[in-house]
């Protein structure tokens, strides 16, 4: 997902990349905020609600965090699912902005 983004963004305006790194430092998840979560709250899922994995999230919050075996195992996993989780929302703000720029142009 990355690569397909700097292709896209490659091809944005100087304005438009302005715009696209405003909203998308608005709405990006921190690894430390997702880690300090997880630190004193990781037993319920909350850094899971925190990353929209909400399915899971659900499931450590009833078993308090797979009876903290999830819990101690997640701490390996929640810098890359941050990351994903920015890749994703970088995706749809460049749809999002696409979409416009094309409406726009018509």
């Amino acid at each position: 997902m990355g690569t397909t983004n700097l292709l896209v963004k490659q091809q944005l305006d100087s304005q438009q990349l302005l715009l696209l790194q405003s909203e998308y430092n608005k709405k990006k998840k921190s690894k430390t905020v997702a880690y300090v979560l997880w630190f004193f709250f990781g037993y319920l899922g909350v850094h899971r609600f925190y990353t929209r994995d909400t399915k899971r999230a659900l499931l450590m919050l009833f078993t308090l965090g797979g009876f903290f075996i999830w819990d101690l195992i997640d701490v390996f996993f929640i810098g890359g699912r941050v990351e994903e989780l920015n890749e994703e929302i970088e995706s749809n703000l460049l749809a999002e902005l696409i979409a416009y720029n094309n409406k726009e142009s018509k």
